[in-house]
C-alpha cells in the first residue's frame, strides 16, 4: 500500500516521510485518533515505506510491492483482537494467526474498517475481542527471527488498548529491548487504556479527522457521488471516512441504532415503563459490541441534539431523518441535563464492557433517563 491511496492526512504522511529520511524513525510509535481517520492505512504505507527503502534492485522492488499489496511480506507482522470460538480448547492461547485467513480478506476489501467489521469477519455472536498472551509469546518468536529481506522488520498492533494484562507486561519487555531493527507501530483509538509503562515507551503521533475537503474528493472519485452529494455527506461524516460509508448504505447499523433511539427517547418521554421494559428486552439480544456501539451512537445523537439549540448548522453532523427528529427532540436536552444524560450512557457503556446483565443495564438506564428527560 502506498500513501497515496491514504485519504487526506497529508501533514501526517509528511512528518512520518521526514523522519524515514532523516533515519530518525523510533523503535517504537503509536498512531492515535479518532475512527475512519485512516489511522491503519497509514500504518500500513509507512510500513510498506519502510520495507522497501534502500532496494535498490528493481526485481527485488517489484517482488517486495507484490507481497506488501497482499499484505504477507514476511517481514511485516500483524497483531489483533481476537475471539475464542466456541468449542475451541480452554487450553489453546488464541493468537491473531488462528485468524490469519480472515484478517487478510478483509484487509484487500479496505484498510478502512471498524471492530464491528472484524468481528462480522470472524463470526463472532456476543464475544468480545481482545489480544492475549499467546500473541506476545507468539510475537517473541516472530521478531527474534532476522529479517528474511535483509532490512527493518514491522510489527503493527491494531488496538493495544484490548491487551489484557499479561500480554501487556510480556510486550513492555519487547518494548524495552527490542530486536535489531525493528519497528513497532500501534494503532491505538483509547491510549488512556493502555498501561502507563507502555504509553512512556513509544513515541504518539496524533491523526486529525480527515478534512472535508478530501472526504468529499475520496467520495466523487472512489464512489462516484456528484459534488453536491458528496458534499453534503462528507459534512455529517465529520473526518470518519467509515461514517461517510455508512450514510452510503441503507442497511448499516446507524440507521437501526436511530430507530431505536427515537423510539427509546419517545417512551421515556411518556414515561412508558412497561414498553421500555420490551426495548430493554431487545436490546439485551444484542452482541456486547453492537450494544456498545448503539450506546456510543445515542451519546453521540445527545451531543448533536444539544448542539442543534444553537442553531449553528456548521457545528451539527447529522443525516436528514436525525435533524427531522432534533427538531422537535432538542429542546428537551438543555444545560440542566446534558452533562449527567452523558455521564449516565457513558456508565452504561463501562457496565456492559465488563459484562454486567445487559437487561439490568439498560431498564436501569431507561428509568434514570425518565428522570433527567424531564428536568428543564
Amino acid at each position: 500500500m502506498d500513501f497515496n491511496e491514504v485519504i487526506g492526512q497529508k501533514e501526517a504522511i509528511d512528518r512520518l516521510k521526514v523522519l524515514a529520511d532523516n533515519e530518525r524513525v523510533p523503535h517504537a510509535m503509536m498512531l492515535c485518533g479518532p475512527q475512519g481517520s485512516g489511522k491503519m492505512a497509514i500504518a500500513i504505507a509507512f510500513a510498506s515505506y519502510m520495507l522497501t527503502r534502500g532496494i535498490d534492485d528493481e526485481l527485488r522492488l517489484r517482488q517486495a510491492n507484490a507481497m506488501l499489496s497482499n499484505y504477507e511480506h514476511p517481514d511485516l507482522h500483524f497483531s489483533y483482537p481476537v475471539i475464542r470460538p466456541a468449542g475451541t480448547s480452554a487450553e489453546h492461547k488464541m493468537i491473531s494467526d488462528d485468524f490469519s485467513k480472515e484478517w487478510h480478506e478483509m484487509l484487500k476489501k479496505d484498510v478502512y474498517f471498524t471492530m464491528d467489521h472484524w468481528l462480522t469477519a470472524m463470526n463472532a455472536a456476543n464475544q468480545q475481542a481482545q489480544i492475549g498472551a499467546g500473541e506476545s509469546d507468539d510475537l517473541i518468536h516472530k521478531l527474534s527471527l532476522k529479517s528474511s529481506q535483509g532490512g527493518y522488520k514491522v510489527s503493527i498492533i491494531w488496538l493495544p488498548e484490548r491487551m489484557n494484562g499479561e500480554c501487556a507486561n510480556k510486550l513492555l519487555k519487547l518494548l524495552e529491548e527490542p530486536p535489531y531493527k525493528t519497528l513497532f507501530i500501534m494503532v491505538c483509538e483509547q491510549p488512556e487504556k493502555l498501561i502507563d509503562t507502555i504509553r512512556s515507551r513509544v513515541q504518539r503521533f496524533d491523526i486529525r479527522r480527515i478534512d472535508d475537503e478530501s472526504l468529499k474528493q475520496a467520495l466523487i472519485t472512489r464512489r462516484g457521488l456528484d459534488e453536491d452529494m458528496a458534499n453534503r455527506i462528507a459534512h455529517i461524516a465529520n473526518g470518519n471516512w467509515n461514517r461517510a460509508l455508512d450514510n452510503l448504505d441503507a442497511n448499516n447499523d446507524n440507521r437501526q441504532f436511530f430507530d431505536m433511539f427515537v423510539m427509546f427517547m419517545r417512551m421515556t418521554y411518556k414515561r412508558d415503563v412497561r414498553e421500555l421494559k420490551k426495548w430493554t428486552d431487545v436490546v439485551a439480544t444484542y452482541g456486547r459490541e453492537k450494544q456498545r456501539r448503539m450506546l456510543q451512537y445515542f451519546m453521540n445523537m445527545v451531543r448533536e441534539s444539544f448542539m442543534y439549540n444553537f442553531h449553528k448548522p456548521e457545528l451539527c453532523y447529522m443525516t436528514q431523518a436525525e435533524e427531522q427528529f432534533a427538531k422537535n427532540f432538542a429542546r428537551f436536552i438543555n444545560e440542566a441535563n446534558v452533562v449527567e444524560i452523558n455521564e449516565l450512557l457513558e456508565r452504561c457503556f463501562r457496565d456492559i464492557g465488563q459484562n454486567a446483565n445487559a437487561k439490568v443495564v439498560f431498564f436501569d438506564m431507561a428509568l434514570n433517563m425518565i428522570v433527567l428527560l424531564i428536568r428543564k
